[in-house]
């Protein structure tokens, strides 16, 4: 036996201590290194998980009227909302040993790698479902060394900072699986037209199969090998020990049935409407678009899907189909603000201008109420009389005004008040307005929230300045509340991906008007639909008075370019215009009559199944029977009598004598005649 000589020995002993030095300091170092981006990813902190989301709006009743997705569908939903038949699947046949590992299949990725030198090619992949989502949520797909870096620190953090459910909720809502279709929620609704929560066995497996190659293994891009890839993934979950292999079968027997290709394309849900949502989401609530096109938001708005539906078929039945008459309307719940249904024109397709909301036209004598509102204000009471009759009114700078009635008819008489706005009188109107002092008439338009600019000028009681169709609905909605500030409500909420509030909607009930002459200006705007009130002419609501089945109050306004109708019941506040958009005449008498129309069919059908309501007086007004004629109060010799309202201690206190003089006159004559045939039996 040779013995080692101590040299050798020596030299042999220094070099293993060496390695084991070495090997220890390696050892620290990667531990240190492990350790350092551990802390560095505890530090650096949870990363976002959101990704780009579909966006969807809903109605007031929870139906769905639209989405906005720039060509991708997204949703989110909770692991809970998923049936566990696709978590099952997915983590069967994408990672499954993933509830065990840390981020990285160390086994996973030596077997790829082996597999990969061996066909001189990739042909294995070894990402787990942690490294998939966080390259998902990087949204880019470069295979750069710094990219791949990047992705690795990215799922270190995911690990360290998220459980193994976060991740995988996560991934399950951001993988795609082709055609446009993010998450397993829209590809569920794509496939199958259901939710995620309501998968089959069956149908979980083919869409676990798609994600591998979406353009590939689609069922709507080749079914064989979807069918074969689906097999794969349901022996992968035998494998894993969630289904049995009879399970399995039945699965892959079963016939898929699929809800792509019975797709219809869908006229959309109130555009106008849903175009104005979006509007109020970038300018009140704040909301770049991105977070409004792509952030997955679940936007509950104030649409009543039948009152929509109501309206756009009104206008489509009422308007001449070859007319180019242009129409928009507004519904408001005048107690909260919520605007029910909205029509910016007759065909959205044609034209995405929004009548309702961007344009500005003459309002007529819709402007009318603002004014005597003011009045009354002022000491007017629905008995107040002037004279109606052609009048050339001289202004302080010399120049002359000459409003005309329509049709040139006056009374040559005096009228009250409350004909005058049943009758829409343009002459009592500017008398009025220059009585009051046209400030008034501003200050009061502004409190009722219309914001377009208006011209002190005597014309603008005649509605001369141009303004909005929501102002005015609007507007018309303090007058029905008693005059409680209101702005007009499309978004009630918003809820963000992971279901928190970020936005409800919430109105301060300030007093803008004075409640009582409110209430009378309300009164006074139920006369354009009561006969009682005629005189020279008829009330300007008697055209549809006989579709009225309940209490309105309203004005209609006609321009030569413009007609309009806005009223209100206690529940429901609507305005109609119509007109053309370029400004030309309307000629034909049936267009000045299209708002009308419009108004009560659209008021009444919507209504239909609400208790009728009247208009509750205030505690500080009266109500008494007049003379409509005089406005003085009735006896029991007016042929014809009105219940009227007024403030408390603004009431008339004068008896009509008129036709009490008639009356003796009449009982005088019949006296006078008995006595005649009296004397002429004693005669015989």
């Amino acid at each position: 036996m040779e013995l080692i000589p101590g040299s050798r020995f020596r030299g042999t002993v220094k070099y293993i201590r060496a390695f084991i030095f070495i090997s220890l300091i390696l050892t620290f170092l990667f531990a240190a290194c492990i350790t350092a981006i551990i802390a560095l990813a505890k530090w650096e902190g949870a990363p976002p998980l959101a990704v780009p989301q579909t966006t969807v709006f809903y109605a007031d009743d929870g139906t769905k009227i639209g989405e906005s997705d720039n060509g991708q569908t997204r949703y989110w939903v909770g692991l809970h909302d998923m049936s566990p038949a696709i978590i099952h699947a997915t983590v069967a046949v994408e990672d499954r040993k993933f509830f065990d590992h840390y981020g990285f299949d160390i086994k996973r990725i030596a077997a790829a790698v082996i597999a990969d030198i061996k066909a001189m090619r990739k042909v294995q992949g070894a990402s787990t479902i942690t490294q998939q989502y966080a390259r998902n949520l990087f949204l880019t797909l470069d295979k750069t060394w710094l990219r791949k870096l990047q992705e690795a620190l990215y799922t270190i953090r995911l690990e360290v900072n998220y459980t193994k459910q976060d991740i995988l909720e996560g991934y399950l809502n951001t993988i795609y699986y082709g055609h446009g279709v993010y998450g397993v929620e829209a590809a569920a609704r794509y496939y199958f037209g259901k939710s995620a929560n309501k998968l089959t066995l069956s149908e979980a497996s083919m869409l676990a199969g798609i994600p591998k190659g979406p353009s590939y293994y689609s069922p709507f891009v080749n079914e064989t090998r979807a069918k074969q890839r689906q097999k794969m993934v349901l022996q992968a979950m035998v494998a894993s020990g969630y289904i049995s292999k009879k399970e399995a079968e039945q699965a892959y027997r079963t016939p898929l049935l699929y809800s792509h290709h019975h797709e219809m394309v869908q006229k959309p849900i109130a555009p106008y409407f849903q175009d104005t949502v979006k509007y109020v989401l970038r300018t009140k609530i704040g909301l770049d678009e991105r977070t409004i096109e792509m952030g997955g938001l679940r936007v509950y708005t104030s649409l009543d899907p039948n009152m929509q539906a109501i309206a756009e078929q009104q206008i489509q039945q009422i308007i001449d189909p070859s007319s180019a008459i242009q129409a928009a309307l507004v519904a408001m719940d005048p107690r909260t603000g919520e605007v029910r249904a909205l029509v910016g024109g007759r065909d959205y397709e044609k034209s995405q201008y929004n009548r309702a909301i961007q344009a500005e036209r003459q309002p007529g004598s819709t402007f009318k109420p603002f004014l005597y509102y003011a009045a009354i204000k002022q000491g007017f009471t629905p008995s107040t009389e002037m004279r109606s009759e052609l009048t050339t009114f001289t202004l302080d700078d010399g120049s002359t005004y000459t409003p005309h009635n329509y049709n040139n008819y006056y009374a040559n008489d005096t009228i009250t008040l409350a004909q005058a706005i049943a009758l829409s009188d343009n002459v009592f109107a500017v008398k009025t307005h220059l009585f009051i002092g046209e400030d008034q008439l501003v200050e009061t338009a502004k409190k009722l929230g219309i914001t377009s600019k208006l011209k002190k000028v005597p014309s603008l009681a005649l509605g001369t300045s141009p303004v909005k169709v929501i102002d005015m609905v609007t507007a018309y909605g303090i007058l029905a509340n008693g005059g409680k500030k209101i702005e007009p409500v499309f978004i009630k909420k918003i809820v963000n991906y992971r279901g928190e509030t970020i936005y409800e909607a919430k109105q301060h009930e300030e007093p803008v008007l004075d409640e009582d002459a409110a209430f009378v200006t309300t009164e006074l705007m139920t006369g354009m639909f009561d006969p009682k009130l005629n005189d020279y002419t008829t009330v300007t609501g008697q055209t549809i008075a006989s579709d009225i089945t309940r209490p309105y109050a309203g004005k209609s306004g006609t321009t030569e370019t413009d007609s309009w109708m806005i009223g209100y019941a206690p529940q429901l506040v609507a305005g109609v215009w119509t007109g053309y958009d370029r400004g030309e005449k309307m000629t034909k008498p049936a267009e000045k009559q299209y708002a009308k129309k419009i108004w009560v069919q659209f008021m009444e059908k919507s209504l239909q199944k609400e208790p009728v309501k009247s208009f509750t007086p205030t505690k500080g007004v009266v109500g008494v029977y007049i003379n409509p004629d005089n406005g003085k109060l009735a006896t029991d010799a007016c042929p014809v009598k009105r219940l009227t309202y007024y403030i408390t201690g603004t009431e008339p206190t004068e008896y009509c004598t008129e036709h009490m003089q008639k009356k003796k006159k009449k009982k005088e004559h019949r006296e006078k005649s008995s006595n005649w045939l009296e004397k002429l039996f004693e005669w015989f």
